[in-house]
Formats: structure tokens, C-alpha cells, sequence
């Protein structure tokens, strides 16, 4: 996949602004849990209460308060507190808020708080009136059984005992530790409330009603940051698909035929394709979670241990549990996926030959021969893609089996610590949730080192591809021809041998095409033929010697240049779906209907043509499947000609037509190319007969060179091939 990294440059703002959007989306995850957490621990538990500093006492119970705190706390508390009574400034302010305003005086908190230490003044305090209202006055020295108010006769108890008794008491409890201080306070700050006339259900009520409300706009956000990540993902994958397929695209249009032998059709189909759709794919994946789960799974833990360090090893256990399952099943899937892409080349492969040769099939009743191959090869695939599946159906099962496990061993770890108050409920369930999250980024990431191999292979067969260099290369400093080109072409002391290969298939060729005359090409099958003409518009170049242009060596020219003065009908006669208009202009958009007109009656085309309903509009399946083979070498010719190219190569191109046809095209051929160079190849000594210069090619070197007359005297190959195929009476 780095090799494919690469190619994202374009879309860095994108990434940029995905990886914000899913901090933001992460953060907006792991701040729900807490709230939740809160209105669990103060919401339903504590009524709403929050603070352990009351925002309210009673002057009553404010008296029995500062029997218990030394001089240097009242004085402290009464510096954050305001006296308020009837006849007071803000009395009209408290009195519909506090009702029991109206039979004592209260201390109401003030806006401006110094809060160090009265969590712990208070604390001290509301325990030793408790405990003194439960009856507890052990090392007070005061009868219990008293008639009188007990706090009363407290007034005569020496300030320092009074605080010996509350250092004992609050001793006594700070061995429970601080969330039972904690809770205890709370409660002794309700009951306060409640004593003040405070209603703690409309208390609870607001709290919860405003931490939901944040909770849905913290949850809004999350969405809407998630779909944006959605939509930047999308475009992204999208965008490198569509460019990925281009260069693909551009780089296998300039292979030459060493590039063609190396990647074969079926997998190029396929790498265009099937594996730039699993890149695709996994590049969504990859976005979304691979910077999202990181970010959620760190959070998560920095999250569960400020609610419960000691229940840390539970989400390890998890953690290790997963691992274990997806190394398991990453060992078993990965060759199995570098297998599924090559069986698809194959599947390709064996398709592409029975739609291609179906008339061969047909003819050659091998219809079953055919279906078995091919079912072979699909069951294969199939049998693969079912066992990576059933590896892929087992993960989720697991993941879940684990998931579940940890969150009853969380619940049962959880509830004892519950019990011996080290941890509120609702810290437990936000650590619930938080494990939860980083089991889930620990699987998003598993499922990206799932995914990731295939589209590793894929990637690789891509990058493979883009990373190969075209053997034909244009020079860095180009000649030029200066469009005043003659078209003389010239063989030099040609050697070529197919990358691979052993022998030569040709050599020491050494031949000159002139303008206004026909060249022509014959010998027997396997002699060079195709070999030879393939390397003028350079789809191979020579291994030895040199094919000149005007004396410029073809290789010292761009393939633009070279190509655009040149006609090329290959042996194999290819149609492009469209119109006979769009395939005639394929190579000359700018010709006028006159001259297609032209150049079709030229290649004998226009007969047929006009017989058809819509002329030149009649459409042209894929491949050309709807017209005969001598119809599609006729288009063929007339788009070669609609170039009005310089030189033109005709390829065995006159092979399907009858002797009459043939006889006709050559002769409109040479008015209409009076100024071009002819190069034909043929195997029909009629095709051949009336050239200017024949060149008679024997195992890759030219055994003859001459006229047909001169070669029926000088060249055994040439006569007996004219010998094999016309009568004494018919060559004379």
C-alpha cells in the first residue's frame, strides 16, 4: 500500500480535514460516558446535589456547625458565607428560594468563594453532628440522657474536646476512603436542603435535563463530524480510484509489445479494475479508522483509569484476548487473498478466450470441454472466497464472545467495588462503556489488518504495473521531420530478437522503400513478416542496425511524430464500437464526409456501406462482430487511408478479400497514394505480383529483393510459392 500512499498527494486537505473531523468525532465519544456517569452518580443518586460545600444552612444548624471547627475555620467560613435575615437587603431575593427564611435566619453561600479547604471543614462538622444526633458523645463528657438540647451543653465542653471528638469521628471514616467521605457529605447536605424547603426533585429534574441536552448536542456533533469524515472518505477513495485507473490507463497505452508479453490481457482487465475497486475499499476503511480508532483507544484508557485503576487489567485481558483471535486468523487468511486476486486473473483469462473464440468452441463442439474449464476455475475461486468468508463470519462471533466476557468480568469486579465504596455506579458504567470503546477501536484496527492484505496485493499488482518502464521511450532530445517528409523508408543491417528469446527472428535485413511505390512483403508463415513491418512505427525497436525515416533513425523521433505520418492496418483487423463514421475518422477527426466517402470507395467499403439502413451512421457492435471479415479489413483500410498519412503499412490486410476485391483496392491504392510509401505484406502472390519491389523473407533474412519477374528467375522460395498457389498460365 505505500507504493499507492503516494498517489493521495492531491487530496492532503482532504486527509487534513478528515483527521480533525475524527479527533473531533472521537472526543465527542469519550466525553459521553462521563456524562452519563454523572447523572447516574449525581442526578439519581445525589438528587442533583453537586457540591460538597452547601450553598445554604440554617442559622440553627450553623451554630451546631461551628461547635466543631476551630476558630480559624469559622472565621473562614464566615468570609464565604452571608447572614441573611428578616430585614435583610436580599431578604425578598431568599425568601422564595430558602421558604424556612421566614422562621430563622440562614447562610447563604457567596457568589465569590474561596473553596480551599471547607470540603474539608465541612466534612468534619456535618459528621460530628451527626454523630452527636445519633447519640454518639463517647469522650465528651457529657450525659447523653440529658433532658436539655445536647448541643447546648456542648457550649461548655472545651473547644479542644470538642475537636479531638472530631478528628476521631472523621478518622473513624476516612478509613472507608474519600468517595464514602464524599457521599456521606452529600447526604448531609440534602437533608439540610431538604430542611430549608429546597425541592430536590426540581433540583434533579434540571441537572438531568441539562446534562441530557448536552448529551444530544455533544451526540449531533459527533454525527455530523462522522458523516463529513463519511463524505471526505468517499471522495478521497473516489478520487484515487479515478486517477489510479488513468495512469493505469495511460501507462498501458504506451507499453510497447515487450510490456504486452509480460502483463497479460486478462490481468490487466483485472488490475484496471477488480483490484483499483479493493483499493478503493479499503482506502474508505482506512481513512475512517485508522486515524479514528488510535485516538478512540487511547482516550478510552486515559478515560478508564481516572474512573478505576484497579479495574485497568480487565480491558488488558480484552485487549490480549483479541489480539490472540485476529493473529489467528490473519495467519490463515493472508495467502488466501493473494490467491483469490490471482484466480480472478485466471476466471478472466478463461472468460475473455470463450467470448473471443466462440465460434471456435462452436465449431469444434467443444461447448463442455469449455464450461468445465471454466467451472473448474470458478469453483476454485469459489471454494477460496467461502473459506476467507467463513474465517471472516467466525471473527465477528468472536469479537462479541469476548466483548461480552469482559463486561461480566467488568460488572462482577465492579460490583464489589460498589459495595466497598471505592467506585460510584456510575463511574463502573462509564468504565463499561469506555472498555467497550477500546475493545471497538481494537477491532476497527483488526479489521483494517484484515482487509489490509487484500488490497496490499492489489496495490502491489498495480503499483507494478505503474512502476514499469515503457522499453520504448522517446529520446530527450528529439529530431524532428519539419512535416516536409518524403517517406523514403530504410532498413540498415536490421537485427531483432523478441525479449527472451534465443535466435533472431530477423536478420541482417537491408532494404529501401521509396516514395510513389509498393513494397511488398511475402514468405512463409513464421518468416518475420509482421515482425518486420511492427518495428517502422516502433512497436518494438531493434536489437541491432537501424529503421530510418527520411535518414532519421525511427527511434530518434517521439512516437507522436513518428505515428502521425504513418498508415497503419494491422494483421489482426480491429473495429471499435461506435459508428462506421466514428471508426473510418478515428484517425483523422477533421475529414469531411466527401472524403470519407473517398476513401471508403477506394477500400471497396462504400458497396456494402450503402446497402446498410443507415450508411455511415449503421452502428459497429464491440470488435466489429456484425460485419463479415472482409467488410471489417475494408473499414479497416479506409481509416488507414482517412489519415492521409505518408507512409502506409498494410499487414496481411488483403487476406479476407476475394481476388477481385483485392485486385480493385490496389488498383484505386496506387492513384490515390501516388506520393506515399506502400509497405504490404502478404501471402498472396496476386497481392503481391504488381509491386515495385518485392522482398521475399525466408527464417528472418531476405532471401530475394526485386520484381516479381526478376524473383521468379533469381529467388527458389519466391517461385515456389508462386508455383504453390497460381498455374504457369496465370503468373505468365
Amino acid at each position: 500500500m505505500l507504493k499507492i500512499i503516494k498517489y493521495l498527494k492531491p487530496y492532503t486537505f482532504f486527509l487534513i480535514l478528515a483527521v480533525l473531523l475524527l479527533y473531533i468525532q472521537a472526543m465527542t465519544n469519550l466525553a459521553l460516558p462521563d456524562y452519563m456517569s454523572e447523572i447516574v452518580n449525581v442526578g439519581i443518586q445525589q438528587n442533583g446535589v453537586q457540591d460538597t460545600i452547601p450553598k445554604v444552612v440554617r442559622s440553627s444548624q450553623m451554630k451546631n456547625l461551628f461547635l466543631f471547627m476551630s476558630n480559624e475555620d469559622k472565621k473562614k467560613v464566615l468570609e464565604n458565607y452571608e447572614y441573611i435575615k428578616k430585614g435583610s437587603e436580599k431578604y425578598d431575593i431568599y425568601s422564595k428560594e430558602y421558604p424556612i427564611l421566614e422562621k430563622e435566619p440562614i447562610y447563604v453561600l457567596k457568589d465569590t468563594v474561596d473553596t480551599n479547604g471547607l470540603n474539608n471543614i465541612f466534612a468534619k462538622s456535618f459528621f460530628a453532628v451527626q454523630a452527636i444526633e445519633k447519640g454518639q458523645t463517647e469522650g465528651l463528657n457529657i450525659n447523653k440522657n440529658s433532658k436539655l438540647n445536647i448541643f447546648k451543653l456542648l457550649i461548655f465542653v472545651p473547644q479542644q474536646q470538642r475537636l479531638d471528638f472530631v478528628n476521631n469521628i472523621y478518622e473513624k471514616i476516612s478509613v472507608m476512603g474519600d468517595e464514602m467521605i464524599r457521599q456521606s457529605l452529600i447526604m448531609a447536605i440534602k437533608d439540610e436542603y431538604e430542611k430549608v424547603g429546597i425541592d430536590l426533585y426540581k433540583v434533579q429534574r434540571n441537572y438531568i435535563l441539562k446534562s441530557g441536552s448536552i448529551m444530544l448536542l455533544i451526540t449531533l456533533i459527533g454525527a455530523v463530524a462522522a458523516i463529513l469524515v463519511g463524505l471526505l472518505a468517499s471522495k478521497t477513495a473516489g478520487g484515487l480510484a479515478r486517477d489510479l485507473r488513468e495512469k493505469l490507463f495511460t501507462k498501458v497505452e504506451n507499453f510497447a509489445g515487450e510490456e504486452f508479453d509480460k502483463f497479460s490481457t486478462a490481468s490487466l482487465i483485472t488490475r484496471t479494475t477488480n483490484d483499483i475497486t479493493q483499493i478503493q475499499n479499503v482506502m474508505v476503511i482506512l481513512i475512517r479508522i485508522m486515524f479514528y480508532a488510535p485516538i478512540l483507544s487511547i482516550g478510552g484508557i486515559i478515560k478508564a483509569l481516572d474512573k478505576s485503576v484497579s479495574m485497568s487489567w480487565t480491558i488488558a485481558v480484552a485487549v490480549i484476548s483479541l489480539l490472540g483471535v485476529i493473529s489467528v486468523i490473519f495467519a490463515f487468511a493472508l495467502p488466501k487473498f493473494k490467491l483469490i486476486q490471482k484466480l480472478v486473473d485466471k476466471l478472466n483469462l478463461v472468460s475473455r478466450e470463450n467470448l473471443t473464440g466462440m465460434m471456435v468452441i462452436r465449431a469444434f463442439n467443444t461447448d463442455e470441454k469449455e464450461k468445465d474449464r471454466f467451472d473448474e476455475v470458478n469453483k476454485e475461486l469459489t471454494k477460496t472466497s467461502l473459506f476467507v468468508g467463513r474465517l471472516m463470519s467466525f471473527l465477528m462471533p468472536a469479537m462479541m464472545f469476548v466483548l461480552n466476557g469482559v463486561m461480566l468480568l467488568i460488572i462482577w469486579v465492579g460490583a464489589h467495588q460498589v459495595n466497598n465504596f471505592d467506585i460510584q455506579v456510575g463511574d463502573m458504567m462509564a468504565f463499561m462503556q469506555y472498555a467497550m470503546q477500546i475493545i471497538f477501536s481494537f477491532l476497527m484496527m483488526a479489521m483494517i489488518f484484515i482487509f489490509l492484505p487484500r488490497a496490499s496485493v492489489s496495490a502491489t499488482r498495480v503499483a507494478e504495473v505503474l512502476e514499469t518502464q515503457p522499453s520504448i521511450k522517446d529520446p530527450e532530445e528529439p529530431k524532428t521531420l519539419n512535416n516536409k517528409v518524403k517517406g523514403v523508408v530504410e532498413f540498415k543491417n536490421v537485427y531483432f530478437k523478441y525479449p527472451g528469446g534465443e535466435d533472431y527472428a530477423l536478420k541482417g535485413i537491408n532494404f529501401k522503400a521509396l516514395p510513389g511505390q509498393m513494397t511488398a512483403i511475402i514468405g512463409s508463415t513464421g518468416s518475420g513478416k509482421s515482425t518486420l513491418v511492427n518495428l517502422i512505427p516502433r512497436f518494438y525497436d531493434v536489437s541491432e542496425g537501424q529503421v530510418l525515416i527520411d535518414d532519421i533513425d525511427v527511434r530518434e523521433l517521439t512516437q507522436h511524430e513518428l505515428r502521425e505520418y504513418i498508415g497503419y492496418v494491422p494483421q489482426k483487423t480491429t473495429l471499435f464500437s461506435g459508428t462506421i463514421e466514428s471508426n473510418i475518422k478515428y484517425g483523422n477527426e477533421n475529414l469531411s464526409d466527401e472524403e470519407m466517402e473517398k476513401v471508403a470507395d477506394i477500400a471497396e467499403a462504400l458497396e456494402f456501406i450503402n446497402k446498410l439502413p443507415k450508411r455511415f451512421k449503421e452502428e459497429v457492435s464491440q470488435g466489429g462482430v456484425n460485419f463479415s471479415g472482409g467488410q471489417k479489413q475494408r473499414l479497416s483500410i479506409a481509416r488507414a487511408l482517412a489519415k492521409k498519412a505518408k507512409i502506409y503499412v498494410f499487414d496481411d490486410s488483403f487476406s479476407a478479400l476475394d481476388f477481385k476485391t483485392d485486385l480493385n483496392v490496389r488498383r484505386k491504392l496506387k492513384s490515390y497514394t501516388k506520393d506515399s510509401t506502400i509497405i504490404l505484406v502478404a501471402q498472396r502472390i496476386s497481392t503481391v505480383i504488381n509491386a515495385d519491389q518485392i522482398i521475399v523473407l525466408d527464417k528472418g533474412e531476405i532471401v530475394g529483393k526485386g520484381t516479381h519477374k526478376e524473383l521468379m528467375n533469381t529467388c527458389p522460395v519466391y517461385r515456389e510459392i508462386a508455383y504453390s498457389q497460381l498455374s504457369e498460365e496465370e503468373l505468365a
